[in-house]
């Protein structure tokens, strides 16, 4: 296994967990650790944020260039999540299901488009 392979499974991993765990506590009102919840998924995003920058550094790219696409592209990817974040929200929290899950098949519609517009389609 490559060196940044390695660095981005530690960090991707901590990050992701971290985040996840955050959510968790937001979303369930049981625990009653909201607060809590957004601070652990906020220091998982930022665990993430580093993984992108150190892995781009270990590749030699420069770190981020803001250009009509990738501002449109991100843009696109947060809309899709947060759709199907909603959509998580009415069915789980709020005992919404009609509407909750038709939010989220429209937050996975927008996040399914992400890879045909950073890859591109081919034969």
């Amino acid at each position: 296994m490559k060196k940044k392979n390695f660095v981005s499974l530690i960090l991707g991993t901590i990050g992701g967990l971290l985040f996840a765990i955050g959510m968790c506590m937001c979303l369930l009102p049981r625990w009653n650790a909201f607060s809590q919840g957004v601070g652990i998924g906020a220091v998982g995003a930022v665990f993430l944020i580093v993984m992108l920058l150190v892995r781009r550094k270990m590749e030699g790219k420069p770190a981020i260039r803001l250009s009509g696409k990738a501002v449109g592209t991100a843009a696109l990817g947060v809309a899709g999540a947060l759709g199907l974040g909603i959509g998580m929200c009415l069915v789980m929290v709020w005992d919404r299901m009609i509407p909750g899950i038709l939010i989220g098949i429209v937050g996975i519609l927008l996040l399914t488009t992400l890879s045909p517009l950073c890859r591109g389609l081919t034969e």
